[in-house]
């Protein structure tokens, strides 16, 4: 029996090793057999199984690393809480913790604003709101008419001493003296106003409103605060403020209006 060494290659890998194969010699019907020395390509296909294991080693290390790098943060922000909690709750004097302390000072801080916001609205007077009404003796008047669209005349407004015209000539008075007593500038020196007579089929009224001044600034007074302009413009103002609707039959036309100064 003879025996044949043989070089083999790999069809896939290429690689070689040594086949031994065993010949019967004969009449050529003996059994062959070979034998494989398969050291090289038991280390190929190591190699490669340690190849495709690193990958997944890899990848195990980078997921491992990110537990570890959360488990970091999330103890770090664990910590910080803690480390605020505790000094919230350190105690400063007695049993005072810091935090109502903090508190304390909020509330403090707030009630100081409040109690000075009072005090400065106490203390402050305005000099213009001090006077003496009983010093305002000097009369400045103003005449003049007005209609009234939704009211229809009738004869008993002739006389001014009927019912019907002292029912009417008291709420106009009333409308006037509310308007004037309601007025910033003029409320002050506003004395009376008064309806003293009813006319003409489309309703004119006449009026007279009174104001009263002190004597040693009648002067300023008379050409600024209670000139003809200022007492007209606010009484004209009104009138274009007030809603036909919610006045009724008291609804005063505003181009109607006239005013002069009494002298």
């Amino acid at each position: 029996m003879d025996i044949e060494l043989q070089t083999k290659t790999n069809g896939n890998h290429g690689a070689t090793y040594l086949s031994k194969e065993q010949v019967t010699a004969g009449n050529g019907d003996g059994a062959a057999y070979r034998i494989t020395d398969g050291g090289e390509e038991d280390g190929l296909l190591s190699a490669q199984t340690s190849g495709c294991n690193g990958g997944t080693m890899a990848s195990d290390h980078a997921v491992e690393t990110q537990i570890n790098l959360e488990q970091i943060h999330t103890s770090q922000e664990t910590s910080a809480v803690c480390r605020i909690k505790g000094g919230l709750n350190e105690v400063i004097f007695w049993r005072v913790k810091l935090w109502m302390a903090i508190i304390i000072l909020f509330f403090f801080i707030f009630a100081v604003i409040i109690i000075s916001m009072l005090l400065c609205s106490v203390i402050h007077e305005d000099k213009d709101e001090i006077f003496d009404p009983s010093t305002f003796q000097v009369p400045q008047c103003f005449n003049g008419s007005f209609q009234l669209p939704n009211l229809v005349f009738t004869e008993e407004l002739f006389t001014m001493s009927s019912n019907e015209s002292q029912t009417l000539a008291g709420e106009l008075r009333e409308k006037l003296a509310d308007l004037y007593r309601s007025s910033p500038a003029l409320g002050r020196y506003f004395s009376k106003a008064d309806i003293y007579a009813f006319r003409n089929q489309s309703l004119l009224a006449d009026y007279q409103l009174t104001f009263l001044m002190p004597a040693e600034h009648q002067d300023q007074l008379r050409n600024i605060t209670l000139s003809r302009e200022m007492v007209y413009n606010v009484f004209r103002q009104f009138l274009y403020d007030q809603e036909p609707d919610e006045s009724g039959q008291m609804y005063i036309d505003p181009v109607s209006l006239k005013m002069f100064l009494k002298h």
